[in-house]
């Protein structure tokens, strides 16, 4: 089932005559699956390219043309739909509906709902994703009309190198809806109860070189992580993603810090915490290393080498034993075992003055490293524990930043 992190937003969206506009159209299904409420209003150039049907389709309400402004469909049809909207995104956006638009022209009922909806704020966002040849893109007039609806607060995302419609390979394509779905995500959830929060969070499994091929590393997929950054983003906060190499694209609007041994990590951790509200340690950081890299490969003709290991630098302990700014007002480890598992985490919790560990057996195939599901129990000071049953991570983590928001009052 999709999640429905955008239930009963109000969606504005607004498809102009481009080639571009079979995005519109996924575009608007996955924020319907998504939960939003997606009005869409199609310029009389859009609907050579597409049928309103094709959107009331896949929205399950009515799309929207110019016959309307002459219709019975509402009183004041533009002013109606322009106040209802949460947010009015415009994908694909023409370089002439971004001339009508800088210019502040209201010959269609798109350009007409927009002027009444008015600039882009952070309570109610203005998304354009233009799509054009790449001539018409780089034309001084585009590029102004661009500037001037930055200006007044629209956010602008794309157009990207590639191949379009003309036959050229330039920038001038639109972004991706699942990109755009990303954006939206973000900009419709930044009044959430975190507002105002800054949250450090890890991710990934780091790599401690033995030489320039091989590593000593662990199954981490960074999901539970990136989940975790995910759920804290719904709930308003701003997010520092300190990660290790994944497989997965992060979150939009996280700030990303990619990192790859333990030492960047800690690196990386002790200077994004300073004035964080709190740090989730979900990273899986190597507890060993080799005391020195090899600068070439080893080889096999050389015999089987002996590997002399350290310990690495315990991250969390470090940041619990800062002052002031410096340290998190809320620490929270994780503990991945395969015996134990309470003990270890009561131990961890401790030993690093903690105010949360969420522990999961890893050894257990439904909750273990790279499976999108995850079983924890939620270890507390005092001796409290929660155990949750088997949920996805994304489910997972929803409920650590419920709790944390509880713990940040």
């Amino acid at each position: 089932m999709p999640e429905k992190y955008l239930l009963q937003k109000n969606i504005l969206l607004g498809v102009t005559g481009s080639i571009a506009v079979y995005k519109a159209a996924d575009l608007a299904s996955k924020l319907t699956q998504a939960g939003a409420l997606v009005d869409v209003i199609l310029t009389p150039a859009a609907t050579e390219f597409i049928s309103p049907l094709t959107f009331q389709s896949v929205t399950g309400r009515l799309a929207y043309t110019d016959r309307a402004l002459w219709g019975a469909e509402a009183h004041v049809l533009h002013v109606g739909l322009g106040h209802a909207a949460d947010m009015l995104v415009i994908a694909p956006a023409t370089a002439n509906t971004l001339a009508k638009l800088a210019q502040g022209l209201a010959d269609n009922l798109l350009v007409l709902s927009a002027l009444s909806y008015g600039p882009g704020t952070a309570e109610r966002p203005l998304l354009i994703a233009p799509a054009m040849d790449g001539g018409m893109l780089s034309h001084p007039s585009t590029q102004a009309n661009i500037e001037a609806l930055r200006q007044r607060g629209a956010l602008i995302i794309g157009p990207e190198e590639g191949h379009l419609a003309s036959g050229l390979e330039a920038r001038g394509r639109m972004t991706e809806p699942v990109v755009l779905l990303g954006h939206i995500r973000y900009l419709l959830t930044r009044q959430g109860p975190l507002r105002g929060r800054h949250l450090v969070i890890t991710a990934g499994g780091t790599q401690e070189p033995i030489d320039p091929i091989r590593m000593i590393t662990n199954h981490s997929s960074g999901k539970q992580g990136y989940a975790l950054a995910q759920a804290a983003l719904d709930a308003g906060a701003e997010v520092t993603l300190i990660s290790a190499p994944v497989a997965i694209s992060p979150p939009q609007g996280v700030k990303l810090v990619s990192v790859t041994t333990s030492a960047e990590m800690e690196s990386a951790v002790l200077d994004a915490c300073q004035g964080a509200d709190a740090l989730l340690m979900a990273a899986a950081v190597a507890d060993f290393r080799p005391v020195q890299s090899a600068s070439q490969k080893l080889k096999k003709r050389a015999g089987v080498p002996t590997l002399h290991l350290e310990s690495t630098p315990d991250i969390l302990l470090a940041v619990s034993r800062r002052k002031g700014r410096s340290k998190p007002r809320l620490l929270v480890g994780f503990a991945a075992e395969t015996e134990d598992l309470l003990a270890n985490a009561a131990a961890k919790l401790k030993s690093k003055h903690l105010d949360l560990v969420v522990a999961n057996n890893v050894s257990d195939p439904t909750s273990g490293f790279g499976v999108d599901t995850n079983q924890v129990t939620l270890v507390f000071p005092g001796g409290i524990t929660e155990r949750l049953p088997l949920l996805s991570k994304s489910e997972v983590a929803e409920r650590v930043i419920a709790e944390l928001v509880k713990l940040l009052g």
